[in-house]
């Protein structure tokens, strides 16, 4: 299957993806992750992101865009794949349309995760890493041990998470109902267990394929 996965932070996009990358034998393909690997290659495109990214600046969408079109056409997404982070506005879902237009590999469905904003928060702020392991715990839902030398990332701030919310509600408020037009949203509840959330977007994806 080739599957957008779209959901704001802290609502377990990130997890969920890597469940689905076991379960469809898909390759996660991530814009960051690209990115990140693109520069250290030192490819064309890479140096061409890189002169961004150094400067802090956001990378072009035509050099996000070579990027995608170079790792689709690499063998393990021959089969199909799983977007993670991309596209995040209109514009690049357009150029994405046109993409996988010219490689005749249209999308099966648009996964949105929604989670209610505070519930975000709460998962997003109460985390904490344990500075000698690297472990992250939840002071509410996953408590580390008295023992741990906790510390509270800068991101995870409630006045950053509000902000990176902000800036997620920004970027998709185009992108949602560009895909419930075009008949391929999914809106999934992220409340509840991890497997339960898992089974409802495995049945949102069962009835995309059929």
């Amino acid at each position: 299957m080739r599957i957008v996965l779209v959901g704001p932070p802290a609502s377990g996009k990130g997890t969920q993806a890597k469940i689905f990358v076991e379960r469809l034998g898909v390759p996660q393909v991530s814009t960051g992750d690209m990115l990140r690997a693109a520069k250290k290659a030192g490819t064309e495109l890479g140096v061409e992101a890189a002169k961004y990214m150094s400067a802090g600046k956001l990378v072009p969408d035509e050099v996000v865009i070579g990027l995608v079109r170079e790792r689709l056409h690499e063998e393990d997404a021959s089969k199909g794949f799983i977007l993670d982070g991309f596209p995040r506005t209109e514009v690049q879902a357009d150029a994405l349309d046109a993409l996988l237009s010219s490689i005749d590999k249209p999308l099966d469905a648009v996964v949105q995760i929604d989670v209610p904003r505070d519930l975000l928060v709460e998962r997003a702020v109460l985390r904490r890493t344990d500075k000698r392991t690297g472990q992250i715990y939840h002071l509410k839902y996953n408590p580390p041990p008295p023992d741990a030398e906790l510390d509270h990332r800068a991101d995870d701030q409630e006045d950053q998470v509000n902000q990176r919310l902000n800036d997620y509600e920004t970027m998709t408020s185009a992108l949602l109902p560009y895909y419930e037009k075009k008949g391929l949203l999914r809106r999934i509840d992220g409340v509840g267990k991890l497997d339960e959330v898992t089974e409802r977007i495995a049945d949102a994806l069962e009835k995309s394929a059929s």
